[in-house]
């Protein structure tokens, strides 16, 4: 009796094992990973508002952090603000290997370089992978002609060169990619809704023909949670709704929370209800707007939605996002 049973426990053990390996299997399959949940604690290091000796700047960088992984998206402006901000913070970025960079413009870019080579010395996969999304590195030019690249560098290549040559290894996205456990770069986004939310006056050369900048490498970061996508922009150039509907087309889910610049600044009172009402209806609770979002917008979104002030951050630097999704705003706000 007792050699049946055991074989009855084995048997069940293995089933179970199989079950499992399947459902890991098919979940890898479809691109998400089994954990739900992967518990990141996010710091805004870099936007327009700062105090207590951190610096402010037209620019974007938020920081990632689980017991296991540190991940950097953006990299602010000036080379030296994330660095500056990090250590006024006592966040310690040395930890940082993955980057992702929203697009290229040099407010997101721009501190890239030098927190390689800051950090390789104490960490040698410090800053060494840099995802960024289809065309990243297409050639803009001013209407006179003159080169326009990420980080102020004029020529893109230039500034893959330098990078490449520092250690920093680029990985292109062409669709979306999980570049950590529970957290999804959307990679190039459809333009279904709104055609092109940023400025314009570049150009990019295809076949001889100058064609706008409508800026096809802007990207987000999206991360799963138990009450919905997490979504981070640096400056929603591909449009808040068309980047949460790629978020949904990844894992149909609500959109339970979007942090960073969502260029809404000079938004109509149409568009920026438009969305309001889009975001409602598709489970926005949370709003942290910051850098090129607007206040106004912020406010007017949050009214429409409903949010409740404890939900509603006009982000600063040091404003967090904790792991059990409470906002705590750093004091300026």
């Amino acid at each position: 009796m007792m050699k049946i049973c055991l074989i009855a426990v084995a048997f069940l053990v293995f089933v179970s094992g199989s079950i499992a390996s399947q459902n890991q299997n098919q979940s890898i399959h479809n691109g998400i990973s089994n954990s739900a949940d992967a518990g990141y604690e996010i710091t805004v290091l870099a936007t327009n508002i700062s105090n207590y000796g951190g610096f402010g700047e037209w620019s974007f960088s938020a920081l990632y952090e689980n017991e296991n992984e540190s991940i950097l998206f953006d990299t602010g402006f000036h080379e030296d603000t994330v660095l500056h901000n990090a250590k006024v913070l006592q966040k310690d970025i040395s930890k940082v290997e993955k980057v992702v960079l929203s697009h290229f413009h040099a407010d997101h870019t721009g501190g890239l370089i030098k927190l390689r080579k800051t950090y390789r010395n104490e960490n040698s996969e410090a800053f060494s992978e840099a995802y960024v999304a289809k065309g990243f590195f297409n050639q803009r030019y001013t209407p006179e002609g003159l080169k326009v690249g990420p980080a102020g560098f004029e020529d893109a290549l230039a500034f893959k060169n330098l990078a490449e040559k520092e250690g920093i290894t680029f990985i292109v996205i062409e669709d979306h990619l999980e570049v950590a456990k529970g957290l999804f770069a959307t990679g190039p986004v459809e333009r279904v809704i709104e055609k092109y939310n940023g400025p314009s006056g570049l150009f990019i050369s295809n076949n001889g023909k100058n064609e706008a900048d409508i800026i096809r490498d802007d990207q987000s970061l999206g991360m799963v949670t138990q009450k919905g996508w997490v979504m981070m922009s640096g400056c929603g150039h591909s449009g808040i709704i068309n980047t949460a509907k790629k978020l949904q087309s990844i894992k149909k889910m609500p959109v339970y929370g979007a942090i960073g610049g969502f260029h809404l600044f000079k938004a109509s009172d149409d568009v920026i209800n438009k969305t309001g009402l889009w975001l409602k209806d598709n489970g926005m609770t949370k709003f942290m707007g910051g850098h090129c979002t607007g206040i106004y917008a912020a406010n007017t979104i949050a009214e429409i939605i409903g949010i409740d002030r404890n939900d509603l951050s006009h982000t600063a630097v040091g404003s967090i996002l904790t792991n059990d999704l409470e906002i705590i705003r750093s004091s300026v706000e």
